[in-house]
């Protein structure tokens, strides 16, 4: 299997590309082929499966990008091509291809892929065909499946949905920041969301069907609840934003943001400390005393931030200090949410330290 070098971070991956405007999908794969690896052949218009990765943007948004994988006998190596020097390209066996990937679906479509299946399907290229389809190795989120525990482990769904909650906290700020790139932005904040929700509900399952939990279950269900509310309620905010296209961010605003990028930076700092609460309880409680002070500084930028808003369009412009004190609203919501982490964490501490 030929594999060539990302432009960027130089690691190894598939030629791929966005959909060419009158190509059908296998033979604009061929044309990414060609363009970045500097080979041709035949092409089998049946997708052999596809994978899922998170591309970053220019305006800094990390965005979900599902791939169709199409398998290419190769007939020719060019000598010269568009790409040649911006990449390079190289040979692999089947399983060193595997290892060299990054992403864990890609990795599971090239060890099922054999000779013999892609004979196969070669001889049914000159049959009518459907459109290509995606026939996936695993869901979107599968590297987060991966982290969920088997056997009533919960740290790692713990500091997977913490790392989801500091992403998103990210996105948000980046919209608050210059507006630019909106839809990206608030898109990123819900694809977020959904990767946090499948973590929790894992949880929740998990936690029925295990035996011993290394904390009361009301705790558990509790510490995950709360995380969660604290990205939904991200969620709530990019939407409203959306729905009344606003722009112009009030500074206030902006600096309830921020706020939310370092409550979740918090978060996911104590998430790892309670794996060892006895050993961490202090360091913890620091944390959570901190988290109760952001938010009651929070409170504190809300409501300034509402009354300059009454007194800039309360009397001239009802629309605008609606649409704003709703922001306000879901913004205060988000800090509200991890001060009900911090409790959680608390509850644990008290309870095992």
């Amino acid at each position: 299997m030929l594999l060539v070098t990302s432009r960027e971070s130089r690691r190894w991956v598939i030629p791929k590309g966005n959909l060419t405007s009158g190509l059908s999908p296998h033979d604009g794969a061929a044309l990414e082929a060609r363009e970045e690896a500097g080979v041709t052949g035949r092409v089998c218009p049946t997708a052999l499966g596809s994978y899922t990765y998170r591309k970053r943007r220019g305006s800094g948004a990390s965005l979900m990008v599902s791939v169709n994988v199409f398998p290419l006998a190769v007939t020719e190596e060019l000598a010269a091509w568009k790409e040649q020097g911006e990449r390079g390209r190289r040979w692999f066996t089947l399983a060193e291809a595997a290892d060299a990937v990054d992403e864990p679906d890609l990795r599971d479509l090239i060890r099922s892929f054999s000779t013999s299946e892609f004979n196969a399907a070669v001889r049914r290229f000159s049959l009518p065909l459907p459109g290509p389809t995606t026939a996936k190795v695993s869901s979107m989120f599968a590297w987060f499946q991966r982290l969920l525990p088997k056997t009533g482990n919960f740290f790692e769904s713990f500091e997977a949905h913490a790392a989801t909650i500091i992403a998103a906290a990210n996105a948000m700020a980046r919209l608050f920041e210059d507006g630019k790139a909106a839809d990206e932005h608030i898109r990123e904040v819900l694809e977020r969301e959904n990767d946090a929700d499948n973590i929790t509900r894992d949880v929740l399952h998990t936690v029925r069907q295990t035996f011993l939990t290394p904390f009361d279950r009301g705790a558990i269900t509790g510490l995950i609840g709360a995380m969660d509310n604290a990205i939904d309620e991200m969620q709530a905010t990019v939407n409203a934003i959306r729905l009344y296209e606003f722009t112009g961010f009030e500074p206030e605003m902006k600096d309830m943001a921020g706020i939310v990028v370092d409550a979740a930076r918090l978060t996911a700092e104590a998430m790892p400390l309670l794996r060892d609460v006895g050993r961490n309880g202090a360091r913890l409680h620091e944390l959570t005393e901190r988290l109760v002070r952001m938010e009651g500084h929070a409170d504190e930028i809300h409501a300034k931030g509402l009354k300059n808003t009454f007194k800039k369009y309360g009397g001239t412009d009802t629309l605008r200090f609606v649409v704003e004190r709703e922001i306000y609203k879901h913004l205060e919501r988000i800090a509200d949410a991890f001060e009900d982490v911090a409790n959680e964490i608390d509850g644990i501490v008290i309870e095992h330290a």
